[in-house]
């Protein structure tokens, strides 16, 4: 159950269905949807891919912390779909921490990862080699998602709307 007076986030590699399930989640909850990286786009006027290739990965995590902290200040609580990489800073996980949200950790394998995402490749880092990439993220962020997760999801073989019924019960 998720209570009324807190976000909500949720957490996970690319591909793991963050963005749709905030937004079945926002629309069934009744609340304010924040998709990160949306935002960040919207703030910058370009995409991820852009400032990834332009400025590179730190300029980006600067940006996306900007957005976090944010998104967790906002007074009305939200469902608020977290880049991928957010975990990475250990700024990010003490501002989960002390934000007092639920965070909600959307787990897959990288072979269900690197299936879901081939057709949209849209990060330099991994359109080479996805399930190479896929699978060093993995290796690197799953005890960085442990750390900050009050609540695992496994989303390998659910739809969407399983996955966000599941965090509903």
């Amino acid at each position: 159950m998720i209570p009324p007076d807190q976000h909500l986030v949720l957490v996970g590699l690319m591909g793991t269905g963050k963005s749709s399930v905030a937004r079945i989640l926002a629309e069934r909850m009744g609340r304010n949807l924040c998709d990160t990286d949306a935002e960040i786009e919207r703030q910058t006027s370009r995409t991820v891919r852009e400032i990834l290739l332009q400025e590179g990965e730190p300029a980006f995590r600067i940006i996306e912390t900007g957005v976090l902290v944010a998104a967790l200040a906002a007074l009305e609580p939200a469902v608020i779909a977290a880049a991928g990489g957010v975990v990475l800073s250990e700024q990010n996980r003490a501002a989960l921490a002390d934000s007092k949200a639920k965070v909600v950790w959307l787990r897959a394998e990288p072979s269900t990862l690197v299936e879901r995402v081939r057709c949209g490749m849209h990060r330099p880092s991994i359109e080479h080699d996805p399930e190479a990439g896929l699978r060093a993220m993995h290796e690197v962020r799953d005890p960085l998602y442990r750390e900050v997760a009050d609540m695992i999801i496994t989303v390998d073989g659910r739809s969407v709307h399983e996955v966000a019924e599941a965090i509903l019960r």
